[in-house]
């Protein structure tokens, strides 16, 4: 094996790969997490909303002219 076909092999080797300390549970990050995706939902859900009354309206405004 070559020099750089061995770097390449050990370079593989690391990719990918977390330590123990980054890998641990973290409650803070899994709350934030939790609170992200509440603000996702919610977001979605309010969008949907918009959507369902002005869909008509949505869909008119949304026709491309000749070309366009």
């Amino acid at each position: 094996m070559t020099m750089s076909q061995e770097k390449k092999r050990d370079g593989n080797k690391k990719v990918g790969r977390r330590d123990e300390a980054s890998a641990a549970y973290n409650p803070e990050t899994v709350e934030k997490g939790k609170q992200m995706k509440e603000d996702i939902d919610k977001l979605l859900d309010e969008i949907d909303s918009v959507l369902e009354e002005n869909a008509e309206e949505f869909v008119k405004n949304y026709v491309q002219k000749g070309g366009e």
